[in-house]
């Protein structure tokens, strides 16, 4: 069934806490009587039937009166009156033991007594379609889930509080107030005095530019929700698996004087600096009779091609030698950009950084994996080359207004555009009813937007990527 397609009001329910052994697992209800049927399975129907909103009622999820009404679970169940509530219906969350047996036990009870099993996304469909929140903040619940990193958990946190919908709120206040002006325009030709003055570009060109930051935004808002693929590269023994392991904080990658000892890549998550990245440490690169670990060279050169960003380690005590040339230069237009870690610095017969670097190479950094020295600023820079590639001048202070979805950023661009377009018809002298066209495209994308007017694709879209319960 698609999202735009849910029956309102039926009384649904939904495991909200994954299945797994925990102390506690929570069951959702919501719909029109959901507390009655609720209670034809609770201990305590009559003080469940009283409760007031938002408050707590104790008791039993109890079996089938055909079977005596065997004790299910004890468990606590959080009253919820319409229309406070998340959905904006009649609700309730109980709260049960947290094993796997158990809570599905609890919610099998609520189906048989009458609850529907929830679809994807049912619940954030219901709050939207009664009003209780708007489409911006039901994708940032989706983002708050998929967050990767504290950085981009912080900026959807942001948006589930309102900071992008009260910015578009502001930029259609500016838009309408022009609209308006427009219109008076239109409707009153004859009176100059009112008509005079009637178009002013100021608020237009306002709403534009705070469109245009928005826009701009998104390139840093994907990263942080894409992530990056970055791959650890080098000659053997330059230290990539003592930098994957540093990184990482915990021993992933054997590490050894012996030359050739990673023959296969091995891969983990990592945040640099807020952005999530795949992580990757590879075979070292050198001329080698063994197949299997001329196979793990192989398979290096093909994950550096494919990478977004390439951390390049050179053992500072041995400098640039010619296998490294050979890989950097090979890397050429196209290819992902090189940071060049110049590692094991802390060795008394450590070189300095070459002072000339191949053309790929876009920052060099001295540092040792081994003690830990350099790791942070290389994140930092790792970090900010990714944003630069991207199209991201950075990362935006976490309470700058920005984009959380392609969606948003595509009905952004087209309101932008729609705007500099009625500035230049203003500008090139056409008639103010041309002028308020424009005006009223942006406002429909703007609507888009925030979901006061969408069509059952656009919703769709967003709900359906939903886990079941959400």
């Amino acid at each position: 069934m698609n999202p735009s397609d849910y029956p309102l009001g039926e009384p649904i329910a939904a495991i909200a806490t994954g299945l797994v052994p925990a102390a506690l697992g929570i069951v959702r209800v919501s719909g029109e009587s959901s507390l009655k049927v609720l209670s034809s399975c609770f201990s305590r129907p009559d003080a469940l039937a009283r409760a007031a909103g938002h408050t707590l009622v104790h008791g039993w999820i109890l079996g089938p009166p055909e079977e005596g009404s065997p004790r299910v679970d004890e468990v606590m169940v959080a009253v919820y009156r319409a229309p406070k509530s998340f959905t904006g219906e009649e609700a309730a969350e109980i709260t049960a033991h947290g094993g796997p047996a158990t809570v599905l036990a609890v919610y099998r009870r609520l189906l048989a007594s009458g609850f529907r099993e929830a679809e994807r996304g049912e619940f954030a469909f219901r709050a939207f379609a009664n009003g209780k929140t708007d489409l911006l903040r039901a994708e940032a619940i989706r983002e708050i889930i998929g967050a990767r990193t504290q950085t981009a958990l912080g900026h959807a946190a942001n948006r589930l509080a309102g900071d992008l919908s009260a910015e578009i709120a502001k930029v259609k206040e500016l838009v309408v107030r022009s609209r308006a002006a427009i219109g008076v325009e239109i409707e009153y030709p004859e009176d100059e005095e009112t008509g005079a003055g009637a178009f002013d570009p100021a608020p237009i060109l306002e709403a534009r530019d705070a469109l245009a930051r928005l826009r701009d935004s998104w390139a840093t808002e994907r990263l942080l929700q894409d992530g990056a693929r970055v791959v650890l590269a080098g000659r053997t023994n330059a230290g990539k698996s003592s930098l994957f392991n540093a990184i990482l904080k915990e021993d992933r990658a054997i590490v050894s004087d012996a030359h050739g000892t990673t023959r296969d890549w091995l891969e983990s998550t990592a945040d640099f600096a807020g952005i999530p990245v795949r992580l990757f440490d590879t075979a070292g690169l050198r001329e080698t009779g063994d197949l299997i670990e001329a196979e793990g060279v192989n398979r290096t050169r093909l994950l550096a091609a494919e990478a977004d960003l390439v951390l390049y380690l050179v053992d500072a005590t041995r400098g640039l030698e010619a296998e490294d040339l050979e890989f950097l230069s090979g890397t050429g237009p196209g290819l992902p950009p090189v940071i060049l870690a110049w590692n094991k610095t802390d060795r008394p017969d450590a070189a300095p950084l070459p002072t000339e670097l191949p053309a790929p190479v876009r920052a060099a950094l001295p540092m040792s994996a081994k003690r830990g020295a350099g790791i942070p600023g290389l994140a930092e820079a790792a970090s900010a080359l990714l944003l630069a590639q991207g199209g991201a001048a950075g990362q935006a202070p976490s309470r700058t207004p920005s984009l959380g979805s392609e969606r948003q950023k595509r009905d952004v661009a087209a309101a932008c555009e729609s705007l500099t377009h009625a500035v230049r018809a203003a500008e090139a002298g056409f008639p103010m009813d041309a002028i308020e066209e424009d005006l009223s495209d942006a406002l429909d994308r703007l609507a888009s937007i925030t979901g006061e007017v969408s069509g059952a694709d656009v919703l769709d879209a967003v709900f359906s990527g939903f886990c079941v319960g959400k």
